[in-house]
């Protein structure tokens, strides 16, 4: 997610504007656009499934994904299972916990009417972390998230950025929650009004109106209850529902998955409407006190949906990154949208993949196989795998990560959420643009400044089969 793929929209270094391609569609209505190598058709999944000779062969099932899981656990120790945790942490443990998310920055961060933060605005974001208000024992406690919810670098939604010329990247920004997703409470901000919050795959703060705090036992088996209901669009909502406005057109995001429940448990009629012709789902509800409850909520059959999980396979980790196609990048999960890695998680989410959040995390990490580059490791050695890639397979540069979806000709083709576009055309000339949402690209051609390519700074490959 870091770092460099939010340098393509800087200077331009005089490289001077090149013309529009003209992209002819099927019905001969020529599009313009600067994205070189890009036809109309590639952006259809279509196009890719009609290059796959077996896309619906299953490439994992359920039991091997599950050891993938506990594997991916086992090795990553960012992925924290919540059943694991103990019943409180020490003093030492929580202090550890607030300073590895909550540190002072150490580079100049700026608000956007374009005034440095301070020191002493630094210090007051510091102090609301409430490092004063560790104990010697201090327990534990457990919650659902309500609604879907940013998880911050700091108990603020100040927004601080690294420069002003670019506020697309909040610096304080860092991930988000999806209803129904099980987090553990570690601390409480110095106001009161956020939480510390460890979700499988993250520890950050969150606003405490955002959590419903239950028994441990109650919210770790909701988090597991079988069958459920996921979100495969890339938004889905539940029904507008006049009677009980916290469960009306609620927003779940893909890979969000809530328990279902029968027509025994609801009836015939729900909030004034048969249920029948949509899914029943138990949502999770905040009363007035903060406390966990739960309500049935509608789900339209007509949006997309599955029961469990998505079968593994080529077709839908085609099917499931094309469903984000066009979507705005979000840096951290910001903007309502995701950035790179927060797109591949929750393409393999749906079928029941879980992996690290950051994109260093994921692209170091030993789960899955991997190959590895050093730094001045040749192109042309790399190359030699480009032919062997699957389909889903992951290429990690630095702060970035591209998903590969197929050739065309002896060009691989990826998919990612990304922020700026920079390339050369055939003749050697440099172009700079912006993407700044999912996009579909050659890999070769593209470049992560003046100087290197994406092949010159790849360092993984990351296959999850």
């Amino acid at each position: 997610m870091r770092v460099v793929v939010y340098l393509f929209l800087f200077s331009l270094l005089g490289c001077q504007p090149m013309p529009a391609a003209d992209v002819v569609t099927d019905a001969a209505e020529p599009v313009h656009h600067d994205v070189l190598g890009v036809t109309s058709a590639q952006l259809q999944v279509d196009y890719w499934l009609s290059q796959r000779p077996q896309p619906d062969v299953v490439l994992l099932g359920s039991d091997d994904i599950a050891a993938f899981n506990q594997q991916t656990y086992a090795l990553q120790a960012e992925m924290v299972q919540l059943s694991t945790l103990p019943e409180a942490w020490s003093a030492e443990q929580l202090q550890q916990a607030i300073n590895s998310i909550s540190s002072t920055p150490k580079y100049p961060r700026f608000y956007a009417t374009g005034e440095q933060a301070t020191e002493a605005q630094l210090a007051d974001y510091r102090a609301a972390a409430n490092l004063a208000g560790v104990q010697q024992d201090n327990p534990i406690r457990f919650g659902l998230a309500v609604q879907r919810a940013a998880m911050r670098t700091f108990p603020t939604n100040d927004k601080l950025y690294s420069a002003i010329d670019d506020l697309d990247i909040d610096r304080f920004q860092e991930t988000a929650v999806f209803p129904g997703w099980p987090l553990a409470i570690v601390h409480t901000s110095a106001d009161g009004q956020w939480y510390l919050a460890q979700s499988y795959h993250y520890l950050a703060w969150i606003e405490a109106r955002y959590v419903a705090i239950g028994d441990r036992q109650s919210v770790l088996a909701y988090a597991e209850r079988e069958p459920f209901l996921q979100a495969t669009a890339a938004k889905v909502w539940t029904n507008y529902n006049p009677q009980q406005p916290a469960s009306s057109e609620v927003q779940l995001d893909m890979s969000t998955r809530l328990p279902l429940m029968t027509a025994q448990e609801v009836g015939h009629a729900l909030y004034g409407q048969n249920p029948y012709a949509s899914h029943t789902v138990l949502l999770p509800q905040r009363d007035s006190a903060g406390q966990l409850l739960f309500t049935p909520a509608l789900i339209a059959r007509h949006q997309a949906t599955q029961i469990g999980y998505l079968p593994f396979t080529e077709a839908n980790i085609l099917r499931q990154a094309f469903n984000f196609l066009g979507e705005r990048y979000g840096w951290g999960h910001d903007y309502n949208a995701r950035d790179c890695t927060g797109f591949v998680s929750e393409v393999y989410r749906t079928m029941g993949i879980e992996m690290p959040r950051n994109s260093g995390q994921q692209g170091h990490g030993e789960f899955g196989r991997n190959i590895r580059f050093a730094a001045d490791t040749p192109v042309a050695d790399k190359r030699k795998y480009l032919a062997e890639l699957q389909i889903g397979d992951l290429l990690y540069l630095p702060g970035h990560v591209v998903m590969y979806i197929g050739h065309v000709g002896d060009e691989p083709y990826v998919i990612h959420d990304v922020h700026g576009l920079r390339y050369r055309d055939a003749e050697g000339n440099a172009y700079q643009g912006i993407l700044n949402g999912v996009s579909v690209t050659p890999l070769t051609t593209l470049y992560v400044n003046e100087q290197d390519s994406y092949l010159d700074r790849i360092y993984a490959i990351k296959s999850l089969r």
